[in-house]
């Protein structure tokens, strides 16, 4: 009953020999001979390198098993090829940039594809921070106030003439300040009296509305739209007893305290112009000389 029991055990015991001791493809003898250990199985050097090994990148040769593979986004290279495609020196345990599959060393790589700062002119390394405004890039220490040199960082700046301020730095320098609200002005704005004002705050000294970019005339140093101004100053005509402006040099006619647009000072019988004409008065109305004569 013991018997055929030791005799199965015997026969697995020599089977795990025989795979241990031989190459688990070719089935060689391992005896005396190197050899690598893969998915518990043994194989020779030849029969790994064979189905196993990668081929380098460089040299197109395969990786031997007893050589160092060198891997990169599943990519591998003997040590020895593992080398900067610009300058040959090697990258191994050094840093390096990948462009367009080929590696470079950091040197290499700057030289051919970082940007340069803006202020210094030199190359703005690979990992350093780079500061980038207005399609333009600077060095982290280089980005500064123009008047302070403080880092500007991501705070708020304002430029003039090609230079960055902080803004303390540029309303101290340059910055007008709103003759109505005293505020800072940095960009466009309007100039009335000589004084800076906001074109926000540039207003209607009557109806509050904004007078940038539209017609508007003065009075007791107050701008007013022309409805105002109209409604509030303008004399009326005696003839058709609209208001009369003078915005864009337009002409009137004054005669005891009355006024006419000129297009109106006519003869109220015939029409005919009177403007640079003698005329004739009859209580309220003007003659030209000929109807006056009738009268």
């Amino acid at each position: 009953m013991w018997g055929p029991a030791w005799t199965l055990l015997s026969l697995i015991t020599s089977f795990d020999l025989v795979t241990l001791n031989h190459c688990h493809y070719c089935m060689e003898s391992l005896l005396g001979r190197r050899y690598a250990f893969r998915e518990e199985n043994s194989y020779c050097v030849t029969c790994y390198d064979g189905l196993f090994a990668n081929s380098c990148e460089e040299c197109k040769k395969p990786i031997e098993c007893d050589a160092k593979d060198l891997a990169y986004k599943g990519r591998h290279w003997h040590e020895a090829c593992f080398k900067c495609a610009k300058c040959n020196h090697s990258l191994v345990e050094k840093p390096f940039a990948a462009k367009d599959e080929l590696l470079l060393c950091t040197q290499c790589y700057s030289n051919e594809y970082s940007s340069k700062c803006f202020h210094c002119q030199k190359v703005i390394m690979p990992g350093s921070r780079k500061m980038e405004f207005k399609g333009s890039c600077w060095h982290e220490t280089c980005f500064v106030c123009q008047y302070c040199r403080q880092p500007l960082g991501t705070n708020p700046l304002i430029t003039k003439d090609n230079e960055n301020y902080c803004v303390p730095c540029f309303e101290k320098q340059f910055a007008h300040h709103c003759y109505s609200c005293k505020k800072m002005i940095t960009t466009g704005g309007v100039t009335y009296h000589d004084q800076p004002w906001h074109k926000e705050c540039f207003l209607c000294a009557g109806c509050k509305k904004q007078l940038s970019g539209q017609k508007f005339i003065s009075k007791d140093d107050h701008p007013y739209c022309l409805d105002c101004f109209r409604k509030l100053y303008a004399k009326k005509c005696a003839a058709c007893n609209k208001p009369i402006t003078a915005l864009g040099g337009a002409k009137f006619i004054s005669f005891e305290e009355r006024q006419w647009h000129s297009d109106c000072f006519n003869c109220v019988k015939c029409s005919i112009s009177l403007v640079g004409q003698g005329f004739l008065t009859q209580q309220d109305d003007i003659l030209c000389r000929k109807c006056g004569s009738t009268t």
